[in-house]
């Protein structure tokens, strides 16, 4: 089964010809409703009759989350605030939060590119989905929410947290599908443990994960752990929230819905479009929106992408899982430094956890300081002291011929560092920069 066939399986060709239409009408309709696009436009010396067809979307200026603050809170929108039926607002830690509200029409296209998802993870209309995103101002839980509801699903709408309880839940009404972020799946695989039950005889056969960057070796973890396909999926609140891509059972690259959400890859400092198949930064225009359409939003993901037809039977281009955030980038000693860089030389040790914590410090002038905890099996503690300093070496040398940068390491107990229900904090950074 796949949700809307006719558009996600159509020749390229006629998909390029859709986004066409829609992005000549998305230039006249934001210069018209829109002060702070017409602005743009103006400036570039832009006009949108100089908007002739998709090829011609990069005449158009990009849109950063930096717009979105300074005109916070409805200064970027194109239709007045009593055309909303919700807002969104995102937690920021500096500056004006990131405001995003939906039309009736939003709620609409939000609900079927949800439903999309749920069906490229392999969901059933008479399936049953255990919600444990949060519900509330973020997204994540209400967008899966409008999506099952579109597709017939019967939904548990446990919201984040409570984890016995939601254990308790999943034994009782027999879910097959979880839909978390896959931090709070290892942590649930945890607390089963804790409380006898073997997560792999749940009733779990597929989670649907995203809300934070995982690699594959997380993957690897939740599918041994839960005995369940993990899939991610990808959105951002400014976009529409969760329902931009997915990936299919293949688990080979997420499919994006262009026909509604246009991506481009750009060398993140150029701006200009890379070649396919090469990482840079995921650009992704709306296509279909009315509340708050956004042209050209850098959404500082780091992903490649692909036009190839998939096995499943879509035709949509596919980004690759997020290989790193351009904001998330750490500059250590003048060196670029991802934390999923880290994480990848961790998770492929024997005898380490997936949980892991980067500190980074300076004292007075001196070079930054790169500390990391790793969390390791509990019998590596009962080993020879000589056994878990041989450990730690192992795990500094490997990191430091990855990212060329020094290290200490420090090995913690399980449930040392502390568990998120939402998104994981893996980087403490103690600079004053």
């Amino acid at each position: 089964m796949i949700w809307k066939e006719d558009i996600e399986t159509m020749p390229l060709e006629d998909l390029k010809n859709i986004q066409s239409e829609r992005l000549v009408s998305l230039a006249k309709y934001v210069y018209k409703n829109c002060p702070v696009y017409k602005k743009k436009f103006d400036n570039a010396g832009i006009s949108p009759a100089d908007i002739k067809g998709i090829d011609d979307i990069t005449k158009l200026p990009f849109t950063t989350k930096i717009d979105m603050r300074d005109n916070y809170p409805f200064g970027l929108f194109s239709r007045p605030r009593t055309d909303l039926v919700e807002i969104h607002v995102s937690s920021g830690t500096t500056g004006n939060p990131t405001l995003v509200g939906y039309t009736r029409d939003d709620i609409a296209l939000w609900s079927d590119v949800m439903a999309r998802t749920l069906c490229c993870a392999g969901a059933e209309p008479d399936d049953t989905i255990q919600i444990a995103y949060g519900y509330g101002l973020f997204t994540g839980g209400l967008g899966f929410h409008y999506g099952a509801l579109e597709m017939g699903l019967t939904i548990i709408p446990t919201s984040s947290g409570q984890t016995k309880r939601q254990l308790k839940i999943m034994q009782d009404f027999s879910p097959r599908i979880l839909a978390c972020t896959p931090s709070y799946a290892l942590y649930m695989a945890e607390e089963a443990k804790e409380i006898g039950l073997d997560p792999r005889t749940s009733t779990w056969e597929i989670g649907i994960f995203g809300a934070e960057p995982w690699s594959e070796s997380i993957r690897a973890e939740i599918e041994s752990e839960w005995n369940m396909l993990a899939t991610d999926v990808y959105g951002l609140s400014e976009i529409i929230g969760p329902g931009v891509s997915q990936e299919c059972q293949y688990k080979d690259g997420l499919h994006i819905y262009s026909d509604v959400f246009y991506p481009e890859i750009i060398n993140p400092d150029t701006g200009r479009s890379v070649a396919e198949g090469e990482d840079g930064e995921l650009v992704i225009t709306t296509l279909t929106k009315q509340g708050i359409p956004l042209i050209r939003y850098r959404t500082r993901d780091i992903v490649s992408l692909t036009t190839e037809a998939c096995r499943c039977g879509r035709t949509s281009p596919r980004t690759s899982k997020i290989k790193g955030r351009t904001d998330d980038m750490i500059v250590v000693r003048g060196i670029n430094v991802f934390p999923s860089q880290i994480e990848h030389v961790l998770l492929g040790i024997d005898g380490t956890h997936p949980y892991y914590q980067i500190i980074i410090d300076r004292q007075s002038h001196k070079l930054d300081s790169v500390d990391i905890m790793v969390e390791v099996d509990e019998r590596i503690f009962s080993d020879e002291i000589k056994k878990m300093r041989e450990l730690e070496g192992r795990i500094r040398e490997e990191i430091q011929a990855v990212l060329s940068v020094g290290v200490n390491v420090k090995l913690v107990e399980p449930k040392t560092i502390e568990r998120s229900m939402g998104k994981s904090k893996r980087v403490v950074d103690k600079r004053s920069l």
